[in-house]
């Protein structure tokens, strides 16, 4: 496959978790997933930022897009789901690990906080027979981190986000 071509099959794949990750930034607010507890360090389990309307919203619009490549290029029914999922445990575990590095809610963790979807992404896609290979997975991950930073800064600048990371 050309490189063209491979970009497009990256995109076309990573595209519900892409959905499901920025969805929460537009609808998320309300009660925190870790309903404010501590873990046994004191310190938030996930934190403040991350909430039930989020995650919830997140898995409906990135499961709504996996239904639509699904009409669109046959990808198994349960795709989008399960990519979306993924994409937003990913999250979630990267907040849990800067919780526990005392980097604040919004705070910047570089490199985690533009993969930690993505991982749990590919995590969750492995069941599905796709032509998921290493050519595929490493082209997510190089172009993720450039894509997450420029919709990060453009959520910013229309005050979607309070910092531009």
């Amino acid at each position: 496959m050309d490189l063209a071509g491979l970009i497009i099959e990256a995109l076309k794949f990573i595209f519900p978790a892409y959905c499901a990750n920025a969805m929460p930034v537009l609808a998320g607010g309300g009660l925190s997933i870790d309903l404010g507890r501590k873990f046994p360090d004191g310190r938030p389990i996930f934190g403040e930022n991350k909430t039930y309307r989020g995650l919830f919203a997140g898995l409906a619009i990135g499961t709504i897009a996996g239904l639509a490549e699904t009409a669109v290029f046959n990808y198994p029914i349960m795709f989008g789901f399960m990519v979306s999922l993924g994409a937003l445990i990913g999250d979630l575990t990267g907040a849990f690990f800067k919780r526990r590095l005392n980097i604040p809610p919004g705070g910047l963790l570089p490199v985690v906080d533009q993969i930690d979807f993505i991982v749990g992404a590919i995590l969750f896609s492995l069941p599905f027979p796709l032509a998921l290979d290493w050519q595929l997975i490493v082209t997510v991950l190089l172009l993720t981190p450039p894509i997450h930073l420029l919709t990060n800064y453009v959520a910013y600048k229309l005050r979607l986000k309070s910092n531009p990371w």
